[in-house]
């Protein structure tokens, strides 16, 4: 019998006892003794998954590296020519023969391969083939649609160059890797980096640093110094974009770059400070096309190339690498169009002997369908084998007062008023004075002069426009808001990167140094009443039967249509009666903006009927060393403006690229207080009126308007109403308080 039983053999408890005997009553702030088991279940789970994983990577690893063999070369490594095509599929290009020389690493001076290695991997002698951490960083923005990403290692790039493609895979990625570490295991690190220098692309055609060497300083690889190798290691980040030749607006970044690498060489102990406080940035020599690539086909490839690259549609060692064929938007006729136009206008009228200007005109030119947003012609310059620059898209000059409607159409867009709370429309008065401060604005002082210091008094928009008052406009961009301005303007077409692009009074006045092309892609966004999409250059690019995607162009209401098109019918004015009155001769409808950047190194005309958008700029360069100089008394003018030649290209290639179709008017939305009113009735003071001259068209310049600007009511159109020099009715101009 156990301790607990009773004499009846029990446990002490009876049926009709609900508590058996020594029982308690559980505590209930004490917690169950027994450990749960579901977390430890779950722990043994995750374990298990991580082992099991960890397994697969072993095997996945292994398998990897038995399986992937080292290649024979990649057919990029033999690269083949590009071949262009006009729309309509004829023939306009071929891009030539691939420049290739391979040499002897021994035969690469010491000093050329450290900058290679400040470059892109200093410790390159000790680190391993493959660096994962890149490679999984490279692999999850693949994944996600981060685009490309930099990185490797120079045995992965090597690998990439020689015996895969640029192509950005999670498959291509895995070769390399594994092909990577298999070299890192059968070469040497001299024979890798031989290989690296002989493969790389640095731009120009030029595959390989004795190729780079001879293109850039016509020289042999063994004749280079520090600064030259380190300007040759700089290109291999962005080879086309740090060509300070080709690209001149990217000057500041090459040179940046280039710094970069002298003082990788200082901080690894491969130069003395004194060296690299005497090094000079080293300018390259002039780039040299192929005949292949001569007259206009150099540029019109070169462009294609950078529109393709640009977009992200293939990236640059792919495509110099051959074997693709594209079809552009442009059009034989309208691109013969326009070299003619050039050609006659000024061409053949340059004359150096007599005119020393005449030796740096250069000439640049795009047009664009405003309807679809293709670029249909373009006039890069006399001869790619000439003159390498591309001046149809390069970022340099000026744009001077082709920039002042986009200030207008943020005004519109925006609803802005003057400083005394007017409504800014074409029929609003403003102090034309020269040289008046603007007022409202928080920033350092500023008093722009007017061309030939001429002052106007009050001056309505629509006339101002016409004459091009710089300081009517430098007030309206306050008025605006100068950041307002910039975001209109980079709505309407020009990039969001444009050089001077500033946000203060003098983007009015044209500062900024936008493209010939940019500017064509945002008057064309005027002439489609303010929708607008990425300009184009290609319409079809394949490879090896295989087709590539092109982005989508989706136009959008970039500004409103009444913005658009109240800026349209005051730029009909300057054509009418202004600045422009030489591209009348198109005619057809048209509107259209001068501009002449400071000092006259550039005079621009930006115009475009209902059909058709285009720009015209000449530029002035010095030939031998590439500096921006006047063109004052080139072409036999004393002064050189939009309204001269640039207009008059214009005019000729435009009437030429519609030959056969009718005219068509612009179809006109304008914003309230915009719309024409009868003209004013004559002055019982004869046609001079007492107070002032009389306009172009005989009509009083002032009479009239008076009860308008008091009551709010719409006015004469900018179209035809007449510019006014005198005094306009006082109560109505901004004065800027």
């Amino acid at each position: 019998m156990s301790p607990s039983s009773d004499a009846n053999g029990t446990n002490g408890t009876s049926d009709d006892d609900p508590h058996p005997v020594g029982w308690e009553p559980r505590d209930p702030t004490l917690a169950d003794p027994a450990p749960p088991r579901r977390p430890r279940r779950v722990l043994r789970t995750l374990l298990g998954l991580l082992l099991l994983g960890g397994l697969l990577l072993v095997g996945g690893f292994a398998a990897g590296y038995l399986l992937v063999e080292i290649p024979p070369a990649n057919a990029a490594a033999v690269a083949q020519s590009n071949v262009y095509l006009y729309r309509d599929g004829t023939p306009l290009a071929r891009d030539g023969e691939v420049n290739r020389e391979s040499v002897r690493l021994d035969q690469i001076p010491l000093p050329v391969r450290r900058a290679v290695l400040a470059a892109e991997e200093r410790d390159f002698q000790t680190s391993r083939a493959v660096d994962p951490k890149a490679m999984v960083r490279a692999a999850w923005n693949t994944v996600t649609g981060k685009g490309r990403q930099s990185g490797s290692t120079i045995t992965q790039q090597y690998v990439k160059n020689y015996y895969l493609g640029q192509e950005q895979t999670l498959t291509r990625k895995a070769k390399e890797f594994f092909i990577a570490l298999k070299l890192g295991r059968e070469k040497s690190k001299e024979e890798i980096l031989q290989g690296y220098l002989n493969t790389s692309y640095f731009g120009r055609n030029a595959y390989g640093v004795q190729a780079a060497a001879r293109a850039y300083y016509g020289k042999d690889v063994q004749q280079l110094d520090t600064a030259e190798g380190a300007y040759l290691a700089s290109l291999l980040k962005a080879p086309s974009a740090y060509d300070v030749t080709t690209h001149p607006e990217n000057r500041a970044k090459a040179v940046a770059r280039w710094h970069y690498v002298l003082d990788g060489m200082v901080g690894e102990g491969w130069l003395s400070p004194a060296a690299r406080a005497a090094a000079r940035f080293p300018v390259p020599q002039t780039a040299r096309a192929t005949s292949a690539l001569s007259g206009q086909r150099g540029y019109l490839v070169q462009a294609v190339e950078e529109y393709l690259t640009d977009h992200g549609i293939v990236d640059e060692k792919t495509l110099a690498g051959g074997g693709f064929r594209i079809t552009t938007t442009l059009e034989p006729a309208k691109q013969e169009a326009l070299v003619q136009a050039v050609e006659d206008r000024v061409v053949s009228r340059l004359d150096p002997a007599s005119a020393p200007a005449d030796r740096y005109v250069r000439v640049g030119a795009a047009a664009v369908d405003p309807a679809t947003g293709k670029v249909l012609a373009m006039y890069g310059g006399i001869d790619y084998t000439q003159q390498y620059v591309n001046n149809a898209t390069r970022r340099d000059y000026q744009v001077g007062s082709t920039f002042k409607p986009f200030v207008f159409t943020a005004a519109v867009q925006s609803g802005a008023q003057t400083q005394q709370g007017r409504p800014i429309t074409p029929y609003t008065v403003y102090d034309g004075t020269n040289r008046r401060p603007v007022e409202g604005w928080n920033g350092d002082p500023y008093d722009p002069a007017n061309e030939d210091d001429a002052s106007y008094g009050d001056i309505d928009v629509g006339a101002a426009t016409g004459l091009s008052v710089n300081t009517v406009y430098a007030q309206m961009a306050v008025d605006v808001g100068p950041a307002h301005v910039r975001r209109t303007a980079i709505a309407l077409g020009l990039p969001r990167s444009t050089p001077d692009l500033t946000a203060s009074p003098s983007i009015a006045l044209g500062s900024a140094t936008a493209s010939v092309l940019d500017m064509a892609s945002a008057y064309a966004t005027l002439a489609a009443h303010g929708r607008n999409g990425t300009y184009s250059l290609v319409e079809n690019i394949s490879r090896g039967g295989r087709e590539l995607e092109l982005p989508a162009v989706a136009r959008r209401q970039a500004v409103s249509r009444e913005a658009a098109d109240t800026t349209t019918s005051i730029l009909r004015g300057v054509v009418e009666t202004g600045t422009g009155t030489a591209a009348q001769s198109v005619g057809r409808p048209a509107a259209g903006k001068t501009g002449t950047a400071e000092d006259d190194k550039a005079a621009w005309f930006a115009g475009y009927t209902p059909e058709l958008a285009t720009v015209v700029a000449l530029m002035g360069q010095d030939p031998e060393s590439g500096s921006q100089e006047s063109l004052y008394g080139a072409l036999g003018q004393p002064r050189m403006n939009g309204g001269g030649a640039p207009a008059e290209i214009w005019a000729r290639f435009t009437r030429e690229a519609l030959n056969g179709t009718p005219p068509q008017d612009f179809e006109l939305r304008l914003m309230p207080g915009a719309e024409p009113m009868p003209p004013a009735p004559p002055t019982p003071d004869g046609p001079d009126g007492p107070d002032g001259p009389d306009g172009p068209d005989g009509s009083d310049v002032s009479d009239g308007s008076e009860d308008w600007y008091e009551t709010g009511e719409a006015g004469p159109g900018a179209a035809t109403r007449s510019p006014a020099p005198g005094p306009g009715p006082g109560p109505s101009h901004s004065t800027g308080q």
